[in-house]
C-alpha cells in the first residue's frame, strides 16, 4: 500500500504546550492528552528505554521526556533540518532518528544530535538499534543499511534482488525492523513481507508473504510477536519470528503502530481505530475514546512507568497517554 506516504509527508508547525491535560475515561483505561500542537502537525515514531523516551515527526520534530512521558520538552535539534522524520530507536544510550531523503540523525550524547551520511537518499521509514550499537534502518524501494557503530557510519545491506521476495515483481518499500541483541534482523514491508537475516545482511529468508502491507513490527525474545498493516491485518509469531500466522482483529482499518508486553497485553493504533488484547491477541477490543474513531494515530509503546502506561504519538503533534 504506497498511499501510506501521503500520511508521511504532513507538513510541521509550531507546538503548543497545553497548561493542563486533558483526562478522559475510554472503557477500563483512563487516557491523558500530554501534548498537542496544529491540525497540519504529525508526529510518527515513538521509542524508550526506561523512561527515557523520544518522539519524532514532521519538520525534524523531536521531543524528549525521561519521567516516562508524563513531560515532554523540545529538542535542541529541532533545526537542524526541515526534513521529516518517520522513525527512532534508542537502546543502549544510542538514540537514532530517521526519515525523509535518507535522513539519518543520532545522539552522541543527551540531546546533542549530529547529521550523518547514510548513502542513500531514499526515504527512510524506521530504524532499530540493539544494546551492542548495531543498527538497520529500512526504507523505500526495499532499502535497508545497517550501522555497526552506533549509527555514525551504514552500508547498504538489502538483497541484490530483492523484488525476487515479492510475487509482484515489485521493489516492496519496507516500513519496520527490529534487530536483536544477537544480531539477527527481521524486516516487514509491502505484500505481507517479512524478512529475515541471521547473518548481518548476508543472506536473507522470506519469512511471510501476502497481499497486505505491513507497517509494523514489535518482536522481543521469549515471547509472541506481531506485525500489523493493512486491512485490520495482525499476524503472530510465537516462535520468535520464524513462522508468522493471521489473526482476526474484528477491524478493516489501516493499523500503524503496535506494542505488547510479557503479560499478553497488545496495544495496536490505526486511522480511525485503536485495538487493544489483553490475552496476547486471541481476542480484540476497539478502545473508544475522543477522536480514536476519526483520526490517526502512528507511533505506539507501552512503557514500564508504575503502573504500565502505553505511550501514543500521531496526528496534530499529539502525545497521549494511556492506562492498557
Amino acid at each position: 500500500m504506497r498511499g501510506l506516504s501521503s500520511i508521511l509527508l504532513a507538513t510541521s508547525a509550531a507546538l503548543v504546550f497545553p497548561g493542563s491535560a486533558a483526562v478522559a475515561g475510554a472503557g477500563n483505561s483512563q487516557v491523558e492528552t500530554i501534548v498537542t500542537g496544529t491540525a497540519h502537525q504529525a508526529l510518527f515514531a515513538v521509542a524508550f528505554e526506561g523512561k527515557r523516551g523520544t518522539a519524532v515527526g514532521a519538520g525534524c520534530q523531536i521531543l524528549l521526556t525521561d519521567d516516562g512521558g508524563k513531560k515532554w520538552n523540545a529538542s535542541n535539534a529541532s533545526g537542524l533540518t526541515s526534513l521529516s522524520l518517520l522513525g527512532v530507536d534508542v537502546a543502549g544510550g544510542t538514540g537514532i532518528a530517521v526519515g525523509q531523503d535518507g535522513l539519518v540523525l543520532i545522539e552522541d550524547a543527551a540531546d546533542h544530535w549530529q547529521k550523518v551520511d547514510a548513502g542513500t537518499h531514499e526515504r527512510l521509514f524506521a530504524v532499530s538499534v540493539n544494546a551492542g550499537g548495531t543498527a538497520v534502518a529500512v526504507g523505500a524501494f526495499g532499502t535497508i543499511v545497517r550501522s555497526i557503530d552506533h549509527g555514525h557510519t551504514w552500508q547498504s545491506i538489502a538483497p541484490a534482488d530483492i523484488a525476487q521476495y515479492s510475487d509482484q515483481g515489485a521493489q516492496p518499500h519496507l516500513y519496520a525492523v527490529t534487530v536483536a541483541d544477537r544480531g539477527t534482523i527481521t524486516v516487514v514491508g509491502e505484500f505481507g513481507l517479512v524478512l529475515r537475516s541471521e547473518d548481518g545482511g548476508a543472506h536473507w529468508k522470506a519469512m511471510h508473504k501476502g497481499e497486505a502491507s505491513l507497517f509494523a513490527l514489535d518482536l522481543h525474545p521469549g515471547r509472541p510477536g506481531f506485525a500489523v498493516g493493512q486491512s485490520g491485518t495482525v499476524l503472530r509469531s510465537t516462535d520468535g519470528g520464524s513462522t508468522w500466522m493471521g489473526l482476526k482483529s474484528n477491524s478493516t482499518a489501516n493499523l500503524l503502530g503496535v506494542s505488547s508486553d510479557a503479560n499478553g497485553k497488545v496495544i495496536v493504533t490505526g486511522m480511525d481505530t485503536m485495538l487493544r488484547s489483553g490475552d496476547g491477541g486471541a481476542t480484540w477490543s476497539h478502545i473508544d475514546w475522543g477522536d480514536f474513531g476519526s483520526a490517526w494515530y502512528a507511533g505506539v509503546q507501552l512503557v514500564d512507568s508504575s503502573p504500565e502506561t502505553a505511550i501514543l504519538v500521531g496526528h496534530a503533534g499529539r502525545i497521549l497517554r494511556m492506562s492498557p
